[in-house]
């Protein structure tokens, strides 16, 4: 979502699972694959965010790196900003879908080096705050956000003392969400719904029943495709806008999202760094493996063997030569 989740996520690109999308806010680095970084064993370890975009990224390398090129690959869970420190650590090999995340970059990929950037993902990613089109539609004047108080008491709940609910995904999700309620001085309480896939089963439950909400919303996103959204439009982004996070009164940016691999694992990770650097697809290729994943209920490498099948020439091409 997605989804930093400052420029979130909730995953994004992205659905139920790993949440995806999302995942608590617990540091992770210390449960490490026991094959990372393993000398002379052919063998990669993936870090998988809580969001199912993430985990369709995933899901799709893995594969091909088992069935193709005959690896044995680990995959590990940790949230967004552990990974970096994981990744530069060794004990993970490579993040396959990062939304942005400026001082882990600074830190790891310019200042310290252990962590090079491994290319774009083929996917952008963006956050922001959506309503369902149903009730855009009943209230057009509601996707400026200048009216929001406007709506408040129809978009109150009992989780939202009395003010209105701005839905959000997992705490762990870096978002400028109340600092963005506060500064803009709205009637709205945001209200996390503790990861992406209780935050979907809320907002199918809404649609369900033609309710309307506001939510913090990612794209790409699988969800989309069953309930229609439309973005309220925040005051808009410009560079620099968001880097104190206490005063910020801006829109999020839209993101390319980005690889980042172990420095070492990028220099000498043979055929899986090759691979992985390749590694590029769109955002209907992520949307149609993460509904198979969270709607659809196929296992992950179910799901990843469905796609696999159906493009063989697009994954191809990621194969070392």
């Amino acid at each position: 979502m997605k989804r930093t989740h400052r420029y979130a996520a909730v995953v994004a690109a992205s659905g139920a699972l790993l949440a995806v999308t999302g995942c608590g806010a617990a540091d992770m680095t210390k449960q490490s694959s026991p094959f990372a970084n393993a000398k002379g064993a052919k063998t990669v370890t993936l870090s998988v965010q809580s969001w199912v975009g993430a985990q369709a990224n995933v899901a799709v390398a893995q594969y091909i790196l088992e069935h193709e090129l005959g690896y044995r690959v680990d995959t590990v869970q940790v949230d967004e900003v552990p990974a970096w420190d994981a990744l530069s650590q060794g004990r993970v090999d490579a993040i396959l879908e990062d939304w942005g995340h400026p001082d882990q970059e600074a830190r790891y990929v310019k200042d310290k080096k252990t962590i090079v950037a491994g290319g774009g993902l083929g996917v952008t990613g963006h956050i922001g705050w959506f309503v369902p089109t149903y009730f855009a539609k009943q209230h057009p004047d509601i996707t400026n956000w200048k009216n929001l108080n406007k709506y408040a008491d129809q978009l109150k709940t009992a989780e939202s003392g009395g003010k209105g609910q701005l839905l959000d995904g997992s705490p762990s999700y870096v978002t400028n969400d109340k600092a963005l309620v506060e500064n803009l001085d709205l009637d709205y309480q945001v209200v996390f719904s503790g990861s992406e896939a209780a935050q979907i089963t809320q907002m199918k439950q809404f649609a369900k029943q033609k309710k309307p909400f506001l939510s913090y919303w990612y794209t790409p996103q699988w969800l989309s495709q069953q309930v229609p959204m439309t973005e309220v439009k925040l005051p808009p982004y410009k560079e620099g806008c968001d880097a104190d996070p206490k005063k910020i009164t801006c829109a999020y940016p839209t993101t390319p999202l980005q690889k980042y691999f172990n420095a070492d694992f990028a220099k000498s990770g043979g055929e899986a760094s090759a691979f992985l650097k390749k590694f590029r697809w769109t955002t209907d290729d992520q949307n149609e493996v993460s509904l198979l994943i969270a709607d659809k209920k196929l296992s992950p490498e179910a799901a990843a063997k469905k796609w696999v099948d159906g493009h063989r020439s697009e994954w191809k091409a990621w194969l070392p030569k």
